[in-house]
Order: C-alpha cells, then sequence, then structure tokens
C-alpha cells in the first residue's frame, strides 16, 4: 500500500479522476480475491461519539482531557464522523491530533452526509452541536466534497479510512428508502471510494453501519475492506453477526471494526441501550447475571464486554466511546487484563453468550 502523502490541493485533483466510475457498476468479486485488504494495526481505538456532545455536552476542556488520555494510555486508533455533534468531533479529534506525527497514529472518519450552515433540530442525539444542517449524499462528487471539508475540519493532510455512514434500514431519515440511497452508493460513492483507495489517497473504506443487511449487500456489488459494525457484536447481542455477517467477511477477506461494543454504556453500567434508548426485555437482568459471573471470576463487565469483542478472528479493531479521561483510561486498562477461561466456558453453559462464539485466550502460565 503506497503512503499518503497527498496534501488538499493534490487531493482534489487525483480524486477527480474517480468521477468517470460513478457511472459504472461497482467492482465485482474477483479483485477481493486476488489482493489482501487493509486490516488496522491497532487493535484498541477510541469512537467519537462522545466527544461529539452525542447524549450530553462534553465541554472542550473535558474533550481535550480525554484524547489526551488516549493518547497517554496507548490509543492510536481515532474514529470520527461529520455526523458526530455536527463536525464538532472532527474538529475536536484535529485540534488534538495536530500535535502528534501522522505516522503515529490512524484516523477513519465518514461519508454520506454533508453540513452546511443552520439551526440543528433540539431531537438530535447531538447535545449543543455546531450549527449546521445535514444533507444526504452517496454520490461520487459527494463523497469527495465530504472528504474534502472532512480533511479540513481534522487539519490533517489523509485519512486512512472511509466508512460510507448510516446507509441502513435504522436510519429513521431514510427508512424503507435505505435501498435506493444504496443504489445511488453503490454506483457513486463505492466506486469513488475504491478509485481514491488505488490511487493511494486512503488506505480502505468499507460501510459505517448499525445493521448487518447493508454490508452483506455491499459484499455482493464491491469490493470493500473493512466494516464499522455498531451494536451488533457485543456481549449482550452477537448471534446474527458471528453466524451471517462474519462468515460472509471472512469468505472476501473483510474485517470488522466493533462500534458500540459496551452498546452505547449499557455494559459500563448506565440504563440505556444503543444509541435509539429502547431497552429490550429481559437485558437488566442478563446484564446482571454477567456481572455476577465476573466478579466471581475476578473481573468485571466492561473488561469482559471488551475483551469479548476482540477474540474473533474477523475483528480487526473495538472502539469504545469515552467521554471522560477516566473512562478512556479504564478502557484501556481492562484490554490489559487476563480473564481467566473458566469465566468464558461458564457463560456459555449458562446461555448466556453463544456456544460458538470465540472468546479470548487463557493466560499461559
Amino acid at each position: 500500500m503506497k503512503t499518503n502523502t497527498a496534501t488538499r490541493r493534490s487531493f482534489l485533483a487525483t480524486a477527480a479522476l474517480s468521477a468517470a466510475a460513478a457511472a459504472a457498476p461497482a467492482l465485482s468479486q474477483t479483485s477481493s480475491e486476488t489482493r489482501a485488504h487493509y486490516r488496522p494495526p491497532h487493535r484498541f481505538g477510541l469512537g467519537g461519539v462522545a466527544i461529539g456532545n452525542g447524549f450530553k455536552p462534553t465541554p472542550d476542556p473535558q474533550a481535550e482531557e480525554t484524547l489526551e488520555a488516549a493518547w497517554a494510555n496507548g490509543v492510536r486508533y481515532f474514529d470520527t464522523s461529520p455526523w458526530y455533534g455536527l463536525g464538532l468531533s472532527e474538529r475536536r479529534f484535529g485540534h488534538f491530533l495536530h500535535t502528534q506525527k501522522r505516522e503515529d497514529y490512524l484516523i477513519s472518519t465518514k461519508v454520506g452526509r454533508l453540513l452546511k450552515p443552520g439551526q440543528p433540530s433540539d431531537k438530535l442525539l447531538w447535545k449543543a452541536p455546531s450549527p449546521f444542517v445535514h444533507t444526504y449524499d452517496y454520490s461520487a462528487d459527494g463523497v469527495r466534497r465530504s472528504i474534502e471539508d472532512s480533511l479540513q475540519r481534522l487539519g490533517v493532510e489523509s485519512i486512512d479510512i472511509v466508512f460510507i455512514h448510516d446507509l441502513s434500514p435504522d436510519n429513521d431519515d431514510l427508512g424503507e428508502r435505505w435501498t435506493e440511497y444504496f443504489n445511488i452508493a453503490a454506483k457513486g460513492a463505492m466506486p469513488a471510494l475504491t478509485k481514491m483507495r488505488e490511487e493511494g489517497l486512503i488506505k480502505a473504506w468499507g460501510l459505517g453501519v448499525n445493521t448487518i443487511e447493508p454490508a452483506l449487500a455491499t459484499l455482493k456489488v464491491a469490493d470493500p475492506d473493512i466494516f464499522l459494525s455498531a451494536t451488533q457484536y457485543s456481549l449482550m447481542f452477537h448471534e446474527d453477526a458471528l453466524n451471517r455477517l462474519f462468515p460472509a467477511c471472512d469468505a472476501h477477506g473483510v474485517s470488522i471494526v466493533v462500534g458500540a461494543p459496551l452498546n452505547a454504556g449499557f455494559l459500563a453500567g448506565l440504563d440505556r441501550y444503543d444509541y435509539r434508548g429502547k431497552m429490550p426485555e429481559g437485558f437488566k437482568e442478563k446484564r446482571a447475571r454477567i456481572s455476577a459471573l465476573a466478579s466471581k471470576h475476578g473481573t468485571d463487565l466492561r473488561t469482559a464486554a471488551l475483551q469479548f469483542t476482540t477474540a474473533p478472528s474477523t475483528v480487526s479493531a473495538t472502539i469504545p466511546g469515552a467521554r471522560t479521561a477516566q473512562q478512556v483510561t479504564e478502557n484501556a486498562a481492562s484490554m490489559k487484563v487476563q480473564i481467566p477461561a473458566a469465566f468464558w466456558a461458564e457463560l456459555k453453559n449458562e446461555g448466556l453468550i453463544a456456544k460458538n462464539a470465540p472468546t479470548p485466550e487463557p493466560p499461559t502460565s
């Protein structure tokens, strides 16, 4: 893979070459069978929802302290999006990362929404967001515009991974029409990102979604490298991803970044599940049972939840979010704990995780 040293100006000039691909079908699977797909070199990262004022405001000094703590604890993979706080998350990441050497970290962001000045709705997940509104654009031109905007908000010369964002039936803005937008992306965003990858402008691309079907559909029409699958593989909910998504990805050499491995704070003790706030029946009771077994085996729920998501070979990274320096420090520490094999065996015996779910390797003597 070529090193990306393009400036913003050369980025636009080279990316323009992908326009012709917008009208062509997405790449067939042939190329995915003959090349090695990019996998992040870092197994643990930081998701940018809380940094973008997800659920409640995060003051600027607190966001900076969180990012500083992440770096101090060895985090080198950072994921953000124009959607998070309507540009706020990207600006905060960029403010911190501009003092670091570009070769020392990996950054991923997303495309699919363009921002323009306006008064955001007070019904959004984002509290006290930037003064922008969004429009959807999954075309080739929209992708190039989105990445250029992200480069400027981040203040960097390159982006490593680009995820096509929320092209999914759970996106209330799209709903049942998500397939119409998917078809636009298959003719526009996907071939455009493939061209950018070939030119060395990005290292990899895929989808960033909260459901499985769009990822499975993408494998049939394009040659992605990696998916950010949020809320779909956790201690609480994982069988569908394990049995349908992971085998399909393995067949194409595509890896998974696990987003929301703590189900948006639920597995860290919050009475909030995922991003919609609807609590599945019986999940509080299930969480309590897992937490009790974790204590019995000398560990804790958060540690077990984070390590569980990294066990499958399909998973290349897990990226929990964090709002405070303490949270990110605790998350990083959880990745270094040795959990006894007996804990995972008891979870399976009690029917709390799938029998075929991979578990972390036991400590060696």
